[in-house]
């Protein structure tokens, strides 16, 4: 993407979930390199910590990096979170509502309920929670993404738990854009397919990485969406490679 010689997000302010690696890094990369502060959030306090720290390294004059641990699926934490956040921007222009997680592949059948219940709730919970939390920060011009999966409208055998929690995200990203349209807030679900990052060894540590996206090709698309005019924007995009048959 060519660079102007002002950055297009200068004096934005973004959260990205689920900022410590993968996807949620990724974005937060690129966010920063056009110019973005940001707000980078994780339940490892220790991978955070990293992230920050490299991110702060390359972070202009104009921009803040502020990273707090925070577990999606806990109103408490979010609450706390948000106190944080408040303390040190006066607004929130983009939120990344990336945090996900996946599970070990087993039937509905044999998968456990405790496991369930903590995909849903990260998932799904979370997104709503975060979201909801962030639009007493928004304003018109602003912009949500959140980060599915093609399993949000597609099934894949022993992924029940997975499958139902991107479903249910997808419905949950079709009604918030169509409540926040009128506020002049853009909601934008994108739905990678197969893409490199650790998510992968949870239920199949052998898949063949080599034919995968990169999470930086899905950031990239995910910053043009941001950056489009205020007057358009992609409501659903799915992002599949180009090679192979993942």
């Amino acid at each position: 993407m060519a660079r102007s010689s002002t950055p297009p997000l200068r004096h934005r302010v973004a959260l990205v979930t689920g900022a410590t690696r993968g996807i949620g890094l990724a974005i937060a990369r690129a966010l920063a390199a056009e110019g973005c502060s940001l707000i980078l959030t994780g339940r490892d306090a220790k991978a955070l910590e990293r992230a920050g720290r490299e991110l702060r390294r390359k972070a202009g004059k104009t921009q803040k990096v502020f990273s707090q641990p925070c577990d999606v699926r806990d109103p408490h934490s979010i609450d706390a979170l948000f106190r944080a956040i408040r303390g040190e921007f006066k607004r929130l222009d983009i939120l990344i509502n990336n945090a996900g997680i996946s599970h070990p592949s087993l039937s509905i059948e044999k998968l456990p309920y405790p496991v369930w219940k903590d995909v849903l709730a990260t998932n799904l919970d979370g997104m709503f929670l975060t979201t909801q939390a962030a639009l007493v920060m928004m304003k018109r011009g602003g912009t949500i993404v959140n980060n599915l999966s093609v399993a949000a409208h597609r099934v894949f055998p022993g992924m029940g738990a997975y499958v139902a929690s991107k479903h249910a995200a997808l419905g949950l990203t079709n009604a918030l854009r169509e409540e926040l349209r009128p506020r002049g807030i853009r909601v934008v679900g994108v739905l990678p397919g197969a893409t490199d990052t650790d998510i992968w060894d949870s239920f199949w540590a052998d898949a063949p990485r080599r034919k995968m996206m990169s999470a930086e090709s899905v950031a990239e698309i995910v910053l043009a969406a941001i950056l489009l005019p205020d007057n358009a924007t992609a409501e659903t995009i799915e992002i599949r490679p180009s090679v192979g048959t993942l």
